[in-house]
Order: C-alpha cells, then sequence, then structure tokens
C-alpha cells in the first residue's frame, strides 16, 4: 500500500494540479515534480519536493506518477510521448491521472501501460481549486480494486471524499457528466441573477435567498461568489470549459443521448469565449448578459475571495 515512505511524482502544476502536489507532499509523502514552466514547481520544491526536468525523469524517479492535464493529447504525449513516463517508469509502477479528460484515451493509454507492466488509475477530481487548496475534493476513482486499495493513501490526502466508480474509463465519464451540469449552473445562475437585478433586488440577499432555496447547488454557493465580486476568479478558464463540454457531446454521440441543453450551454461557452478569450475565467460565460443588457451583476462588499460551502 502506498504510504507516506513510498517516492511519488506529479506532473502538471497548473491551477488545480500544484494544489494536489502539495497536499501530498504535506502529507509527508516524497515528492518528484515536472511542469512545462519551472517557475510552476518553485514553492514545491522550496518546501521539500526534488524537481525533474523530463516526465521520463519523473517516471525513473517515482514508484507513483500522478498527472493533471489540461487536455486529452497533453495527456498522451505526457505518458507516451519520447520523454514521457513510460519511459522511465518501472514495471511494477502505477501511473494515476487526475486530469479530465477522454474514457476511450485513457484505456488506449492504460493498454500502453500496461505493456511495459506498469498499472493504472484514472482519479479525476471535483470540488474546484479553493477545495483542492484545502484538501477537501471529491476524487472520483476508476481502475481495478487492488491498485486502488494499494493506492488508497495517497488518494486520500488529495480528496476528502473517494469514491471507487468501477472499471477504466467510469470515474472519466462521471467528471464530464459532473462538468457539463456545473457549466448549465453558471449559465442559469447568470439569468437568475439578472432577474433579481432588473427587478432592483439586493444581490447580497438575492444569494442568500438562494442558497436556502431550492434552487440551491454547489455551483451557485461558489460561483456565484466571484460573479457578485467581479472576479470571476475560480480557476477555470474558459478554454477547459469548452474542452469539457466537447468530451460531452463526444459522450452523448457515443451512447445516443440527445444532450439538448448540453448544446445550448457548449455554444454559449463558445461565444464567450470567442469574446472574452480561452483565458478568461469559465464564470465569465455570464458576462454575455450582462455586456448585453449594460447591466452588471455585482453585490457591493460581497467577499473578494471564495468561502467554502
Amino acid at each position: 500500500m502506498t504510504g507516506p515512505d513510498a517516492g511519488l511524482g506529479f506532473v502538471g502544476l497548473g491551477n488545480l494540479g500544484r494544489h494536489l502536489a502539495a497536499s501530498l507532499l504535506g502529507r509527508g509523502f516524497t515528492l518528484t515534480v515536472h511542469d512545462l514552466d519551472p517557475g510552476a514547481a518553485e514553492p514545491l520544491v522550496t518546501a521539500g519536493a526534488a524537481w525533474a526536468d523530463s516526465p521520463r525523469e519523473v517516471g525513473s524517479a517515482a514508484e507513483t506518477v500522478f498527472t493533471c492535464l489540461p487536455s486529452p493529447g497533453a495527456v498522451a504525449g505526457v505518458v507516451a510521448g519520447e520523454h514521457g513516463l513510460l519511459a522511465g517508469m518501472r514495471r511494477g509502477g502505477t501511473w494515476i491521472d487526475t486530469s479530465t479528460t477522454d474514457p476511450h484515451e485513457v484505456q488506449r493509454l492504460a493498454g500502453l501501460a500496461a505493456e511495459a507492466g506498469v498499472r493504472c488509475l484514472e482519479a479525476p477530481v471535483t470540488g474546484g481549486v479553493h477545495l483542492a487548496a484545502a484538501g477537501r475534493l471529491t476524487v472520483l476513482v476508476g481502475g481495478d480494486e487492488d491498485v486502488f486499495e494499494a493506492n488508497r493513501g495517497a488518494l486520500e490526502a488529495i480528496g476528502e471524499r473517494i469514491f471507487h466508480v468501477g472499471p477504466l474509463g467510469s470515474a472519466s465519464v462521471l467528471k464530464v457528466i459532473t462538468n457539463m451540469l456545473a457549466f448549465a449552473h453558471v449559465a442559469a445562475l447568470g439569468e437568475a441573477l439578472m432577474l433579481a437585478r432588473r427587478a432592483g433586488i439586493d444581490l447580497a440577499q438575492a444569494y442568500e435567498v438562494i442558497r436556502a432555496s431550492s434552487g440551491n447547488s454547489f455551483v451557485h454557493e461558489t460561483e456565484s461568489q466571484v460573479i457578485l465580486n467581479g472576479s470571476y476568479d475560480i480557476g477555470f478558464t474558459l478554454d477547459l470549459a469548452c474542452k469539457d463540454l466537447g468530451l460531452a457531446s463526444e459522450l452523448g454521440r457515443t451512447y445516443g443521448v440527445p444532450l439538448e441543453l448540453e448544446g445550448l450551454v457548449e455554444r454559449t461557452f463558445a461565444r464567450a469565449r470567442e469574446r472574452y478569450g480561452g483565458s478568461a475565467w469559465s464564470p465569465t460565460v455570464v458576462k454575455l448578459l450582462e455586456d448585453a443588457l449594460g447591466t452588471d451583476l455585482r453585490a457591493p462588499g460581497f467577499p473578494a475571495t471564495i468561502s467554502a460551502p
């Protein structure tokens, strides 16, 4: 079983990955890290992590390696590229992918890993960057039961609630579903808050009423805060939102489910990305309505940072 004495690796230190890596380090795991941006690793290295110049070097140094990357293509490059993890990992090692990705690509890469004698888990996380920083994420795990149990300790270091949901691919499907729902919620929240604003209702009070109502959701409790304070900063970009909605569309086609509402949300997010840029935070989607009506959704004095539910 993976315990604090086991050597871990982590590749992908973006808005989310850096918090996951910090949680592992904070729980006493020996950690080797890599990112395309060496500067992203500096706080971790200062805290005791070792730096590696490539994913291959991470694989050579660690028994179990986590990845947290922005797209299926990025995962494939890091895992199976010329200087990828599988070029360095020893037989008997384990690769754990926390990315939001395509379930079929996870299965394909797991097949390549198996040929190299490397076991695989998918472990996408949900809850947002603010819960990642607090170590309170939910972790969805797909893969063999024995591999899951062997790595439970490391998984519990990055999340508060751990669900083993089935074979490889299952967790990726569920993660795409949860994100699809979240994006639909934030688009609907923009309309709901705008109705309240144009009706002359105080938005800070509207926030509290919705939170105490049947219309409440985790997305309202968190993302409405960054809409009302004007930062839109949820640590998640429109590029990533559009990628995930594209994955949802693909799942709909694969399984023959007509995702009509998802299609509307996907088109709305695509318009927001075209107008505000892919690096804008995903709740910026509500600015389409704000700009169209010349009415902002600010609540004076609303907290500048997210208070977790």
